[in-house]
């Protein structure tokens, strides 16, 4: 990570308290409802995945460790998106054309979504980049991971096969 992008992480995680810090999102809470627009151009409605499971991932063009995730995360959605799963990628970036373009050259096939008013990192009090959010069919939060490591990848397509399973 860059010297600026560290300056600009670290200005974001010291901002986010004071916007809100008092909706903590965590496992068995009602995941807070949104709607964001997306790339597409659609808006997309968090309330309108139910019957879904849904990993929300919040992410930065300028994350490393995001960057390193994502291919994991499509392949999660390829495997499971005919049995009732989604991802909803929700970028925090200022300039949408940044989220985009990285979309793009990582091949997105999922939803990404655009928080650049950061309402909804807010109300999901993001502490750390990329954070994810698996929620239920019920819209009942069920796990929370802030960061990235090695092997997480595995412990997603677990706890989303076992979420299906319910």
């Amino acid at each position: 990570m860059t010297t600026i992008a560290r300056l600009l992480f670290t200005a974001l995680l010291a901002a986010l308290p004071a916007f809100g810090a008092n909706a903590v999102v965590t496992a068995s809470t009602s995941a807070p409802d949104f709607t964001l627009p997306s790339l597409g151009g659609e808006n997309v409605r968090l309330q309108e995945q139910r019957g879904r499971v849904v990993m929300i991932n919040f992410w930065a063009s300028w994350c490393g460790p995001c960057r390193e995730e994502m291919p994991h995360l499509s392949r999660l959605y390829e495997k499971y998106r005919a049995s009732g799963f989604t991802v909803l990628a929700i970028n925090i970036d200022e300039d949408p054309l940044k989220a985009a373009r990285l979309a793009q050259q990582l091949g997105m096939r999922f939803p990404v979504l655009l928080d650049t008013g950061k309402q909804v990192s807010r109300t999901y009090d993001l502490s750390a980049m990329p954070s994810t959010v698996l929620v239920d069919r019920e819209g009942r939060v069920r796990h929370v991971h802030r960061g990235y490591r090695d092997g997480y990848a595995e412990t997603y397509d677990r706890q989303i096969r076992d979420l299906l399973r319910e």
